[in-house]
């Protein structure tokens, strides 16, 4: 008997609240629904913020236009130009701005499938994603885009100046911004990638020779030919690239000790 209720008990104990998911999986419908519902959320907030953001265009466009180092002034081509500038200015800006939506909707619709001590992170994955989203854009914005526009333009010659229409100069601005501000995501998709068993620590380890080479390789294109600006731009790269080795770790030793634990 006494066995018997020893058995009973060990049956009845609830598994660890870091092995269990808070919520049951939800038919593939409901998932598109939700799905649904936080991008027209996402949505809202651009427009909102895109709408009041027309009002500051002009300010931005002064921002956006202080790493351009020609002093010819850029041109506009159509008479309606001018205007759909100031408007995919507003978006940019919305956009920007509406990142602490976009980031909060994107890790709810992902948090059914994280364990319930992982869910009280939420906030905390909220502000680092974009954290290290606005740390890329002003990294792009106050090193990159220079350096870079200097480069491109360093090749006009007697017979060749530059005219720069104002719509493809924001579009190469804007695009750079937003790819740099998803590169220094990295730390946070070495995270979930590790959990979802896609890299290891040791991988990254593997290939960090040749992310190096990679990194160094763009710095010495967008930069001029001397040692410490190359190395001004790599290293906060190089950095961003050990803090997701140093992250998969943490990661892959939690999980390790995990199945320890469980196979005990």
């Amino acid at each position: 008997m006494a066995e018997e209720n020893e058995k009973q008990t060990d049956q009845q104990q609830p598994e660890p609240e870091e092995t269990k998911s808070a919520e049951k999986p939800m038919p593939f419908l409901e998932h598109l629904e939700e799905l649904r519902q936080r991008l027209l959320k996402c949505i809202l907030s651009i427009i909102l913020l895109s709408s009041g953001s027309y009002f500051i265009s002009k300010q931005i466009m002064k921002l956006l236009l202080k790493p351009y180092p020609v002093k010819q002034k850029l041109i506009f081509l159509a008479p309606t130009e001018g205007f759909l500038v100031h408007i995919k200015i507003a978006l940019f800006t919305g956009i920007i701005l509406s990142l602490p939506v976009i980031f909060y909707q994107l890790w709810q619709f992902v948090a059914p499938g994280l364990y319930k001590k992982e869910k009280r992170y939420i906030p905390l994955i909220v502000f680092f994603s974009v954290f290290f989203f606005l740390t890329g854009a002003v990294f792009c914005y106050l090193v990159v885009i220079p350096h870079g526009l200097n480069f491109l333009l360093s090749f006009d010659t007697d017979q060749l100046e530059p005219a720069i229409q104002i719509k493809e100069y924001l579009k190469f601005v804007t695009l750079l911004i937003f790819v740099f501000g998803i590169i220094f995501e990295l730390p946070l998709l070495s995270y979930f990638l590790t959990k979802m068993g896609l890299i290891t620590p040791e991988f990254l380890r593997t290939k960090r020779r040749y992310g190096i080479v990679t990194i160094f390789f763009m710095a010495a294109i967008l930069t001029p030919p001397d040692v410490f600006t190359q190395i001004c731009l790599a290293l906060p790269l190089i950095l961003l690239y050990e803090i997701s080795i140093w992250v998969s770790k943490l990661v892959y030793k939690k999980q390790d000790q995990a199945t320890d634990e469980s196979n005990s």
